[in-house]
């Protein structure tokens, strides 16, 4: 596996090594000690998984104070961009964003320190994108920041009439109103 640390400290693109023939492929999706030894321990507690389709948007979320979670995410079917926000206020990247293209074609995956807004959308026709969290999904403590603030300014790759988003996220908080990280 491959590990590159991105510009928001702590959070690496991981990019396995797949060994493939004529009748499929292999690879190691997660290995304990390579990844403790490259980003850290991180306490993985749950895999979630969920299934959606072309233009759906998903985030940007986050949970608050000792419910924060890191993630580790990838795309097992279809293509997304996903996008981290740092919200970590001595950061030095505080308030910039990244975004990955995470597939089943490149299986890469990211991983999303505590302290970061998360959030991603579908360029395939349908997508299943799976992630590990290292604490408990809380919903009274979860908040979204607004997925095209413009403070934070993420370049979405799908049109805004094709987005597709749930009540919750287009209700998103404004950068200058999320309660950050420090």
């Amino acid at each position: 596996m491959k590990f590159i640390e991105q510009k928001l400290k702590g959070a690496f693109v991981i990019e396995p090594q797949v060994f493939g023939d004529s009748r499929g492929y292999f690879m190691e999706s997660y290995k304990k000690e390579l990844f403790d030894r490259y980003v850290g321990p991180v306490d993985f507690i749950q895999d979630n998984e969920s299934r959606s389709s072309y233009g759906v948007l998903r985030g940007l979320h986050f949970q608050k104070g000792e419910y924060s979670q890191a993630k580790l995410v990838r795309v097992t079917q279809g293509r997304v961009y996903d996008v981290i926000v740092d919200l970590r206020r001595s950061s030095p990247t505080f308030g910039q964003y990244i975004g990955v293209e995470l597939s089943d074609d490149n299986k890469r995956q990211l991983f999303v320190p505590r302290g970061f807004a998360h959030g991603f959308t579908v360029l395939s026709e349908t997508a299943q994108f799976c992630y590990k969290v290292d604490n408990v999904y809380a919903p009274e403590h979860e908040a979204t920041l607004l997925y095209n603030d413009p403070h934070v300014g993420v370049v979405w790759p799908v049109k805004p009439e094709d987005m597709l988003l749930s009540p919750k996220d287009m209700k998103g908080l404004g950068f200058d109103e999320i309660e950050t990280f420090e």
